[in-house]
């Protein structure tokens, strides 16, 4: 399948998307989010991938949406943009497989909520983050969603409210991203995570990832009703089985992906 707007190559067993529009800073188009969504969901139906890289080419991650197709709209075009975009948000976390952002450079507003809508971040002590809405009248109301349930609501106020840039180190410190390296180790950081992940069972992995963000939203009886039923049901599962025994057995799983 070829895209217009992303570049997609497989490592073994993780799948590597790369935003491919550096000449305009990487801001998601219309276009680009419509091959993005499609794209993951392709490697969503790949049960032979087991983890997804989120890269971007050039010096910026991404810029958040391309301004250029927000001026002289109606209502509807904008309803469109956002309505898009929010698919997208969803489709990362719907799909699968665990998305790891390797964040090289700059990420604001749309490219912002993207990094915090990942499952996982790795960034460049280069990286840095924002979301500047505020400044150009357009408030980062939809990035706001995914950012205060990444850093909680004081700090993603303050983002929100200032729009100033945040450095990666910071980032790391409120859990916006997951670890910071220098930037000629982010390919072999996102890399060696990824790797990491893929040895797990497939299932397992997704039935985790499913369950916690079920999970996340509702309150703490709730919360654990539902997870223990999934944990109960997991346990039937032939991989938990197998896991259990490889363990007290002292060898390694072999996973069956069921």
């Amino acid at each position: 399948m070829s895209y217009q707007n992303l570049c997609l190559r497989h490592e073994e067993q993780v799948a590597v998307v790369t935003l491919n529009r550096p000449q305009r800073r990487n801001a998601l188009s219309l276009e680009l989010m419509l091959e993005l969504i499609e794209c993951l969901d392709a490697i969503g139906r790949d049960r032979a991938v087991r983890a997804v890289i989120l890269a971007a080419a050039g010096k910026v991650f991404c810029s958040g949406h391309d301004l250029s197709e927000m001026v002289g709209r109606d209502i509807n075009e904008y309803r469109r943009l956002f309505d898009v975009c929010s698919d997208l948000m969803m489709k990362v976390q719907a799909i699968p497989q665990p998305v790891i952002a390797e964040v090289q450079g700059i990420a604001t507003a749309a490219g912002c909520q993207l990094v915090a809508t990942c499952d996982l971040a790795v960034a460049s002590d280069t990286a840095a983050f924002a979301t500047p809405g505020v400044r150009i009248g357009l408030f980062c109301t939809t990035p706001m969603v995914a950012l205060s349930r990444a850093v909680g609501r004081k700090r993603a106020l303050q983002m929100l409210l200032t729009g100033e840039m945040v450095d990666a180190a910071t980032a790391a410190e409120w859990g916006l991203v997951n670890t910071v390296v220098p930037a000629v180790e982010l390919e072999a950081a996102t890399r060696k995570l990824a790797a990491r992940i893929a040895e797990a069972s497939t299932l397992v992995v997704e039935l985790g990832k499913q369950a916690y963000y079920t999970q996340i939203d509702l309150d703490q009886p709730k919360a654990y009703a539902y997870a223990k039923e999934v944990m109960s049901m997991n346990s039937l599962a032939a991989d938990a089985q197998e896991g259990i025994s490889a363990f007290l057995e002292k060898r390694q799983p072999c996973w069956a992906g069921r």
